[in-house]
C-alpha cells in the first residue's frame, strides 16, 4: 500500500495508536504525512512520535485530500466541533471509528466533508491482523472509496457493509470479539494447569494453539466446521473434550448472548 494523503488522527489511544501502528507498519505511510491530536498524550504515545516521527499535538491546518481520522471518546467529540470546521473542505474524507457515532451524526460535526466513513476496527489492527468493517456516505467517489480500503485493509481483513445497521453486529462479532478471544486463552491456560501443566508452559501452549488455528482459518479455503471435523478423530481425545464443550448447545447459546450484548450496547451508545 502506498498512501500520501495528510492525516490527522484525532485520539491516540488504544484503538486509535493501533491503527496508527499498523498504517505505519505497512510501510505505505509517511510519519511526516501523519499528525496526532491527544491532549492527554501518554509517555507512550510520546515516545512513539519521537521514535517515528509523526507529528504530536501541532495544530492542525487544513490541507488538499486531508482525511480526518475521529478516534476520540464519542462523549468527548463535541468538544473537536470548532475544530473540524475549519479544517474540513469538499474533498476531506472523515474516517470515524467511534462506536455509536452515525453517518447522520458525523454529517452534523463535519458538515460539508467530500465523503465520510463510518468503520468498527479492532485491535490487532496493530499488528496488522485486524478485522474492520466499514460504511461510506452517499455520493462518495471511486477515489475516496479506494483511499478507504487501502488505509483500513492495510490493517488486515476489511469488509464494506452496505446497510450501516450492521455495523453493531459487526461491534459484537470482530470489534469486541478478541476480548472474548483472550479470555478464551486465559480459560485455556487455567485448565492446563488444573489439569498438572507448569503455568508458563501452559499460557504458552494456549496462545499458540489459538494463533496456530487463527492462521489455518486465515490461509486454508476449509471452513470452521471442516477444520474442527478434519482434527476429530473418532473416540479420541479431541472428541472427548468436543462432547463437554458442544452438550446442549451450552457453548454456543453463550457466545450468541455474548455476541447480542455487545451489540445492544452499540445500539444504546448510538441513541
Amino acid at each position: 500500500m502506498s498512501f500520501d494523503n495528510p492525516i490527522v488522527l484525532f485520539g491516540g489511544g488504544r484503538m486509535g495508536s493501533a491503527m496508527l501502528r499498523g498504517w505505519l507498519a505497512c510501510g505505505g505511510v509517511s510519519p511526516a504525512s501523519v499528525t496526532v491530536i491527544d491532549p492527554m498524550a501518554t509517555d507512550e504515545l510520546c515516545a512513539f512520535a519521537a521514535e517515528v516521527g509523526f507529528g504530536l499535538n501541532q495544530v492542525p491546518t487544513a490541507k488538499t485530500g486531508q482525511i480526518l481520522v475521529l478516534a476520540v471518546k464519542p462523549q468527548k467529540v463535541g468538544e473537536l466541533a470548532d475544530t473540524l470546521r475549519t479544517l474540513v473542505q469538499g474533498d476531506t474524507l472523515v474516517l470515524s471509528i467511534m462506536a455509536g457515532k452515525t453517518l447522520a451524526d458525523l454529517a452534523q460535526l463535519c458538515p460539508g466533508a467530500g465523503a465520510i466513513v463510518r468503520a468498527m476496527p479492532n485491535l490487532p489492527a496493530a499488528v496488522g491482523a485486524g478485522a474492520t468493517v466499514g460504511v461510506i456516505s452517499k455520493g462518495a467517489t471511486t477515489e475516496q472509496r479506494t483511499a478507504t480500503e487501502k488505509m483500513l485493509g492495510s490493517t488486515g481483513a476489511f469488509e464494506w457493509l452496505e446497510d450501516e445497521s450492521m455495523i453493531d453486529a459487526a461491534t459484537g462479532l470482530s470489534g469486541s470479539g478478541p476480548a472474548y478471544l483472550f479470555y478464551m486463552a486465559d480459560c485455556l491456560t487455567d485448565a492446563g494447569v488444573k489439569a498438572g501443566l507448569p503455568l508458563a508452559i501452559s499460557e504458552r501452549l494456549a496462545r499458540a494453539t489459538i494463533a496456530g488455528a487463527g492462521e489455518m482459518l486465515r490461509v486454508g479455503e476449509k471452513s470452521a466446521t471442516e477444520l474442527r471435523r478434519d482434527v476429530t478423530s473418532p473416540a479420541g481425545t479431541t472428541e472427548a473434550g468436543l462432547k463437554v464443550l458442544m452438550k446442549d448447545n451450552l457453548l454456543q447459546g453463550l457466545v450468541t448472548a455474548t455476541v447480542r450484548a455487545a451489540a445492544d450496547r452499540a445500539r444504546e451508545l448510538a441513541g
